[in-house]
């Protein structure tokens, strides 16, 4: 666990090929974002609590729109999983041991990302949208989407862990300041949003 496995990598540190990697996942970060805008652009029912209520403000896109949302959002959660091989290699050098677990986040990432959770939360709005938040509808999110939800998110913050923890201890090429670019310090910081009430923009931005 402690040894530098290059899975095909170079063995040395290789810019090109790592902003190679940075620039594809930064294209497929914004076209999962455009996604996710238009999926999140609408109104929370308040009645509801939970899950049911920030989807809610979803079930005002299009069946189309749910489609292309679902299928753009699969192939481009996929190319950031994949394109996060590049911090992977950043972290290797100097602390392989939080790269292994970091490369075992980003398998579980692009496993249970695209196909295991952003299509099953398209296919749920879908089915709000026409059913109501009905029993049916809330048993498909319990015995489809939750499953792997957790796992999704189990993998996510193993990934972002160690990531962090390799950068603010300076055991990358780069800055530790570096670490502020990372997915939980984006995530907090459009959470203060949520001061701004229940709007559009604010769920949309919620969304991505």
């Amino acid at each position: 666990m402690t040894e530098f496995n290059d899975i095909g990598i170079n063995g040395q540190l290789d810019w090109e090929r790592i902003r190679k990697l940075l620039a594809i996942g930064f294209f497929a970060a914004f076209l999962s974002f455009i996604g996710d805008m238009l999926l999140g652009w609408g109104i929370e029912n308040e009645t509801l609590i939970g899950l049911p209520r920030m989807l809610s403000a979803y079930t005002g896109t299009s069946d189309t729109g749910l489609f292309v949302i679902a299928m753009t959002g699969m192939i481009a959660v996929t190319l950031m999983g994949l394109c996060c091989f590049g911090i992977y290699r950043l972290m290797a050098e100097k602390a392989p041991a939080y790269a292994h677990w970091y490369k075992n986040g980003i398998f579980g990432f692009v496993i249970f990302g695209g196909c295991g959770f952003h299509v099953p939360v398209c296919a749920l709005v879908y089915l709000a949208k026409h059913l109501g938040w009905t029993e049916l509808v809330q048993n498909f999110s319990s015995y489809f989407l939750m499953p792997a939800f957790w796992l999704f998110w189990v993998f996510f913050l193993m990934m972002q862990v160690m990531q962090i923890m390799a950068f603010a201890k300076g055991m990358t090429p780069c800055p530790k300041w570096g670490l502020l670019f990372s997915l939980p310090v984006g995530m907090a910081a459009v959470k203060l949003l949520v001061v701004f009430g229940n709007r559009p923009w604010v769920n949309a931005l919620n969304c991505a």
